[in-house]
Protein backbone atom coordinates (compact mmCIF):
# COMPACT_ATOMS: atom_id res chain seq x y z
CA UNK A 1 0.00 0.00 0.00
CA UNK A 2 1.56 3.24 -0.93
CA UNK A 3 1.57 5.72 1.63
CA UNK A 4 -0.67 8.23 -0.55
CA UNK A 5 -3.71 5.22 -0.10
CA UNK A 6 -2.49 5.20 3.43
CA UNK A 7 -3.41 8.69 4.16
CA UNK A 8 -6.71 8.55 1.81
CA UNK A 9 -8.04 5.64 4.05
CA UNK A 10 -7.09 7.02 7.30
CA UNK A 11 -8.65 10.25 6.03
CA UNK A 12 -11.73 8.21 5.35
CA UNK A 13 -11.55 6.25 8.51
CA UNK A 14 -11.28 9.65 10.50
CA UNK A 15 -14.31 11.56 8.73
CA UNK A 16 -16.90 8.29 9.19
CA UNK A 17 -15.58 8.15 13.25
CA UNK A 18 -16.99 11.93 13.59
CA UNK A 19 -20.16 11.44 11.48
CA UNK A 20 -20.60 9.21 13.76
CA UNK A 21 -20.06 11.33 16.78
CA UNK A 22 -22.09 13.70 15.35
CA UNK A 23 -25.44 11.57 14.46
CA UNK A 24 -25.01 10.44 18.33
CA UNK A 25 -25.37 13.46 19.37
CA UNK A 26 -28.23 14.65 16.74
CA UNK A 27 -30.16 11.72 18.41
CA UNK A 28 -29.52 12.84 21.81
CA UNK A 29 -33.08 13.01 23.52
CA UNK A 30 -33.86 16.28 25.14
CA UNK A 31 -35.24 16.64 28.20
CA UNK A 32 -37.29 18.82 30.32
CA UNK A 33 -40.09 18.46 33.70
CA UNK A 34 -40.26 14.84 35.12
CA UNK A 35 -40.02 12.33 33.26
CA UNK A 36 -42.60 8.68 33.29
CA UNK A 37 -42.86 7.06 36.30
CA UNK A 38 -42.27 10.03 38.25
CA UNK A 39 -44.35 11.94 40.55
CA UNK A 40 -45.78 15.80 39.42
CA UNK A 41 -44.74 17.81 42.04
CA UNK A 42 -47.56 20.13 43.55
CA UNK A 43 -46.46 24.24 42.56
CA UNK A 44 -48.16 27.02 42.71
CA UNK A 45 -49.06 29.82 39.89
CA UNK A 46 -51.11 32.64 39.97
CA UNK A 47 -54.63 32.04 38.38
CA UNK A 48 -54.92 34.59 35.18
CA UNK A 49 -59.15 34.38 34.95
CA UNK A 50 -62.16 33.35 36.77
CA UNK A 51 -62.87 33.00 40.35
CA UNK A 52 -58.98 32.02 40.33
CA UNK A 53 -57.88 35.77 38.78
CA UNK A 54 -54.78 36.78 40.48
CA UNK A 55 -55.08 34.35 43.56
CA UNK A 56 -52.84 31.65 43.94
CA UNK A 57 -53.84 27.97 43.55
CA UNK A 58 -52.06 24.68 43.21
CA UNK A 59 -52.97 22.83 39.67
CA UNK A 60 -52.03 18.90 41.08
CA UNK A 61 -53.87 19.31 43.94
CA UNK A 62 -56.37 20.78 42.35
CA UNK A 63 -56.36 17.94 39.59
CA UNK A 64 -56.62 15.78 42.73
CA UNK A 65 -55.43 12.64 40.97
CA UNK A 66 -57.20 12.97 37.88
CA UNK A 67 -55.56 12.94 34.49
CA UNK A 68 -53.73 16.12 33.43
CA UNK A 69 -52.48 17.67 30.75
CA UNK A 70 -49.73 20.41 31.88
CA UNK A 71 -48.16 22.85 29.08
CA UNK A 72 -45.58 25.13 30.32
CA UNK A 73 -44.40 28.16 27.98
CA UNK A 74 -41.01 28.91 27.90
CA UNK A 75 -41.24 30.96 24.53
CA UNK A 76 -43.93 32.64 23.40
CA UNK A 77 -43.81 31.51 19.32
CA UNK A 78 -47.02 30.98 17.08
CA UNK A 79 -46.11 27.05 17.12
CA UNK A 80 -46.73 26.78 20.20
CA UNK A 81 -49.92 28.46 20.59
CA UNK A 82 -50.85 26.64 18.08
CA UNK A 83 -50.03 23.27 19.82
CA UNK A 84 -51.71 24.25 22.90
CA UNK A 85 -54.90 25.93 20.99
CA UNK A 86 -55.61 22.82 19.21
CA UNK A 87 -55.19 19.95 22.14
CA UNK A 88 -57.55 22.65 24.35
CA UNK A 89 -60.09 22.75 21.71
CA UNK A 90 -60.25 19.57 21.69
CA UNK A 91 -59.44 17.81 25.25
CA UNK A 92 -61.93 20.20 26.96
CA UNK A 93 -65.50 20.59 27.61
CA UNK A 94 -66.44 17.47 26.70
CA UNK A 95 -63.27 15.48 27.86
CA UNK A 96 -63.70 17.39 31.28
CA UNK A 97 -66.58 14.63 31.84
CA UNK A 98 -63.87 11.95 32.05
CA UNK A 99 -62.06 13.55 34.27
CA UNK A 100 -59.41 15.36 32.32
CA UNK A 101 -57.85 18.44 33.68
CA UNK A 102 -55.75 20.81 31.44
CA UNK A 103 -53.50 23.46 32.47
CA UNK A 104 -51.17 25.89 30.95
CA UNK A 105 -48.62 27.67 32.73
CA UNK A 106 -46.99 31.24 31.79
CA UNK A 107 -43.15 31.42 32.66
CA UNK A 108 -41.50 34.94 32.60
CA UNK A 109 -39.20 36.75 34.65
CA UNK A 110 -41.51 39.32 35.40
CA UNK A 111 -44.49 37.27 36.20
CA UNK A 112 -46.45 41.00 36.95
CA UNK A 113 -46.29 42.31 33.04
CA UNK A 114 -46.60 38.36 32.34
CA UNK A 115 -50.31 38.75 33.94
CA UNK A 116 -51.07 41.61 32.18
CA UNK A 117 -50.43 39.98 28.77
CA UNK A 118 -52.45 36.24 29.49
CA UNK A 119 -55.03 37.96 30.70
CA UNK A 120 -55.43 39.58 27.42
CA UNK A 121 -55.27 36.27 25.54
CA UNK A 122 -56.47 34.64 27.82
CA UNK A 123 -60.32 34.93 25.38
CA UNK A 124 -58.34 32.83 22.94
CA UNK A 125 -57.98 29.37 25.04
CA UNK A 126 -61.38 27.75 26.13
CA UNK A 127 -62.80 28.26 29.65
CA UNK A 128 -62.10 24.39 31.07
CA UNK A 129 -58.09 25.31 31.07
CA UNK A 130 -56.60 26.80 34.23
CA UNK A 131 -54.50 29.35 33.13
CA UNK A 132 -51.78 30.46 35.71
CA UNK A 133 -48.47 32.71 35.95
CA UNK A 134 -45.87 31.04 37.28
CA UNK A 135 -44.70 33.00 40.68
CA UNK A 136 -41.10 31.06 40.06
CA UNK A 137 -39.74 33.20 37.18
CA UNK A 138 -38.45 31.91 33.69
CA UNK A 139 -37.20 28.97 35.31
CA UNK A 140 -40.59 27.66 36.45
CA UNK A 141 -40.90 25.61 39.53
CA UNK A 142 -37.57 24.51 40.95
CA UNK A 143 -38.97 20.81 41.68
CA UNK A 144 -39.86 20.10 37.83
CA UNK A 145 -36.56 20.53 36.60
CA UNK A 146 -37.40 22.36 33.59
CA UNK A 147 -35.38 23.08 30.43
CA UNK A 148 -35.75 26.82 29.59
CA UNK A 149 -33.77 25.87 26.13
CA UNK A 150 -37.07 24.49 24.78
CA UNK A 151 -40.11 26.34 23.77
CA UNK A 152 -42.62 24.22 24.93
CA UNK A 153 -42.87 21.36 27.82
CA UNK A 154 -46.04 19.03 27.85
CA UNK A 155 -46.65 16.81 30.61
CA UNK A 156 -49.39 13.89 30.43
CA UNK A 157 -49.98 12.27 34.03
CA UNK A 158 -52.47 10.46 35.93
CA UNK A 159 -52.61 9.63 39.86
CA UNK A 160 -50.21 12.15 40.35
CA UNK A 161 -47.56 10.28 37.97
CA UNK A 162 -46.10 11.32 34.63
CA UNK A 163 -47.14 9.13 31.90
CA UNK A 164 -45.74 10.75 29.01
CA UNK A 165 -43.31 14.32 28.47
CA UNK A 166 -42.48 16.10 25.78
CA UNK A 167 -39.94 18.59 25.57
CA UNK A 168 -40.44 20.95 22.53
CA UNK A 169 -38.27 22.77 20.39
CA UNK A 170 -40.17 23.22 17.40
CA UNK A 171 -43.83 22.52 18.44
CA UNK A 172 -45.81 20.01 16.20
CA UNK A 173 -48.86 18.15 17.11
CA UNK A 174 -47.99 14.81 16.49
CA UNK A 175 -49.80 11.46 16.58
CA UNK A 176 -47.44 10.25 19.74
CA UNK A 177 -49.06 13.51 21.89
CA UNK A 178 -52.52 12.59 21.16
CA UNK A 179 -51.89 9.13 22.04
CA UNK A 180 -50.66 10.11 25.22
CA UNK A 181 -53.66 12.15 26.19
CA UNK A 182 -56.07 9.11 24.47
CA UNK A 183 -54.05 6.75 27.01
CA UNK A 184 -54.73 8.29 30.38
CA UNK A 185 -58.60 9.03 29.47
CA UNK A 186 -59.33 5.27 28.07
CA UNK A 187 -60.25 6.46 24.84
CA UNK A 188 -58.87 6.34 20.82
CA UNK A 189 -56.76 8.83 19.88
CA UNK A 190 -57.86 10.83 17.25
CA UNK A 191 -56.01 11.86 13.56
CA UNK A 192 -53.73 14.58 13.22
CA UNK A 193 -55.29 15.74 10.82
CA UNK A 194 -58.92 15.21 12.39
CA UNK A 195 -57.86 17.88 15.10
CA UNK A 196 -56.10 20.31 12.52
CA UNK A 197 -59.50 20.84 10.34
CA UNK A 198 -61.39 21.05 13.88
CA UNK A 199 -58.83 23.70 14.62
CA UNK A 200 -59.00 25.53 10.88
CA UNK A 201 -63.30 25.57 11.28
CA UNK A 202 -62.84 27.39 15.02
CA UNK A 203 -60.30 29.98 13.72
CA UNK A 204 -62.37 30.63 10.31
CA UNK A 205 -65.43 30.80 12.61
CA UNK A 206 -63.51 33.68 15.17
CA UNK A 207 -62.53 35.53 12.01
CA UNK A 208 -66.25 35.96 11.02
CA UNK A 209 -67.57 36.31 14.14
CA UNK A 210 -64.92 39.63 14.30
CA UNK A 211 -66.20 40.61 11.18
CA UNK A 212 -69.36 40.36 12.05
CA UNK A 213 -68.92 42.85 14.79
CA UNK A 214 -67.12 45.44 12.74
CA UNK A 215 -70.02 47.05 11.52
CA UNK A 216 -70.91 47.78 14.91
CA UNK A 217 -68.37 50.24 15.70
CA UNK A 218 -69.49 51.83 12.43
CA UNK A 219 -68.12 54.72 10.40
CA UNK A 220 -70.11 57.13 10.82
CA UNK A 221 -68.42 59.37 13.04
CA UNK A 222 -66.44 59.49 10.30
CA UNK A 223 -68.89 60.61 7.64
CA UNK A 224 -68.89 56.84 6.14
CA UNK A 225 -72.31 54.61 5.52
CA UNK A 226 -71.98 51.80 8.08
CA UNK A 227 -74.44 49.62 6.05
CA UNK A 228 -72.89 50.58 2.60
CA UNK A 229 -69.12 49.26 4.94
CA UNK A 230 -70.54 45.96 5.77
CA UNK A 231 -72.18 45.43 2.43
CA UNK A 232 -68.30 45.92 0.97
CA UNK A 233 -66.48 43.93 3.06
CA UNK A 234 -68.05 40.86 1.75
CA UNK A 235 -67.53 42.11 -1.88
CA UNK A 236 -63.15 42.42 -0.99
CA UNK A 237 -63.20 39.48 1.16
CA UNK A 238 -59.77 37.33 -0.54
CA UNK A 239 -61.63 33.90 0.31
CA UNK A 240 -64.39 35.15 -1.62
CA UNK A 241 -65.97 32.93 -4.69
CA UNK A 242 -66.23 34.81 -8.30
CA UNK A 243 -70.34 33.98 -7.98
CA UNK A 244 -70.09 35.55 -3.98
CA UNK A 245 -68.22 38.45 -5.30
CA UNK A 246 -71.32 39.24 -8.11
CA UNK A 247 -74.07 38.50 -4.88
CA UNK A 248 -72.10 40.86 -3.12
CA UNK A 249 -72.29 43.28 -5.46
CA UNK A 250 -75.76 43.29 -6.46
CA UNK A 251 -76.45 43.92 -2.90
CA UNK A 252 -74.14 47.08 -3.03
CA UNK A 253 -75.48 48.40 -6.22
CA UNK A 254 -79.73 47.63 -4.94
CA UNK A 255 -78.73 49.40 -1.78
CA UNK A 256 -77.18 52.80 -3.45
CA UNK A 257 -80.01 52.69 -6.19
CA UNK A 258 -82.36 54.50 -3.83
CA UNK A 259 -79.50 56.59 -1.43
CA UNK A 260 -78.18 59.36 -3.27
CA UNK A 261 -75.69 60.22 -0.61
CA UNK A 262 -74.90 56.26 -0.60
CA UNK A 263 -74.11 56.77 -4.00
CA UNK A 264 -71.92 59.55 -3.25
CA UNK A 265 -70.06 57.69 -0.60
CA UNK A 266 -69.64 54.61 -2.69
CA UNK A 267 -68.03 56.72 -5.47
CA UNK A 268 -65.26 58.38 -3.20
CA UNK A 269 -64.39 55.41 -1.68
CA UNK A 270 -63.69 53.09 -5.08
CA UNK A 271 -62.52 56.17 -6.55
CA UNK A 272 -60.31 56.62 -3.80
CA UNK A 273 -58.87 53.02 -4.07
CA UNK A 274 -58.44 52.83 -7.80
CA UNK A 275 -56.26 55.96 -8.07
CA UNK A 276 -54.15 54.62 -5.01
CA UNK A 277 -52.26 52.05 -6.79
CA UNK A 278 -53.28 49.58 -4.76
CA UNK A 279 -56.23 47.84 -5.89
CA UNK A 280 -54.38 44.54 -5.50
CA UNK A 281 -54.69 44.85 -2.18
CA UNK A 282 -58.44 44.80 -2.16
CA UNK A 283 -60.22 41.14 -2.41
CA UNK A 284 -60.07 39.13 -5.39
CA UNK A 285 -59.56 40.24 -9.06
CA UNK A 286 -63.37 39.85 -9.55
CA UNK A 287 -63.78 42.14 -6.90
CA UNK A 288 -61.21 44.29 -7.88
CA UNK A 289 -62.74 44.61 -11.34
CA UNK A 290 -66.18 45.85 -9.89
CA UNK A 291 -64.17 48.29 -8.09
CA UNK A 292 -62.89 49.84 -11.16
CA UNK A 293 -66.17 49.82 -13.21
CA UNK A 294 -67.84 51.23 -9.96
CA UNK A 295 -65.51 54.30 -9.88
CA UNK A 296 -65.99 54.97 -13.72
CA UNK A 297 -69.46 54.64 -13.19
CA UNK A 298 -70.66 56.31 -10.27
CA UNK A 299 -67.55 58.73 -9.99
CA UNK A 300 -68.66 60.14 -13.25
CA UNK A 301 -72.25 60.10 -12.73
CA UNK A 302 -70.99 62.24 -9.30
CA UNK A 303 -69.00 64.82 -10.79
CA UNK A 304 -71.79 65.10 -13.51
CA UNK A 305 -74.34 65.83 -10.43
CA UNK A 306 -72.22 68.40 -9.13
CA UNK A 307 -70.64 70.11 -12.50
CA UNK A 308 -66.90 69.58 -10.86
CA UNK A 309 -64.24 66.99 -10.17
CA UNK A 310 -66.17 64.40 -7.97
CA UNK A 311 -63.41 64.77 -4.57
CA UNK A 312 -59.83 64.55 -5.87
CA UNK A 313 -59.52 67.21 -3.53
CA UNK A 314 -61.00 65.56 -0.72
CA UNK A 315 -59.44 63.82 2.30
CA UNK A 316 -59.58 60.04 0.90
CA UNK A 317 -60.47 57.23 2.70
CA UNK A 318 -60.29 53.27 2.32
CA UNK A 319 -63.40 50.74 2.57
Amino acid sequence: MTRSNFQGRGFLALSIILLIFQAADAEDPVFSGPQPGEKLPPFKMTGVRGELKEKEFDFIRAADGKPVVLAFFHEYTRPAFGLVRSLTNYYTSSKAKKGLRVGVVFLSDDPGEKMKWAQGIAKYIPKDVLLGVSRDGREGPGSYGLNRNVTLTLLVGKEGKVTASFALIQPVLSSGILEAIAAVIGEKAPAVKDIQSKERAEMQRMREEKQRKRPQRGRQGRGGDAELSSLLRGLINKRATEAEVMEAALKVEKYVDAKEAARRDLARRVTSIVNSGKLANYGTPAAQKVLRGWAKKYGESTENSRGRPGDSKEKRKSL
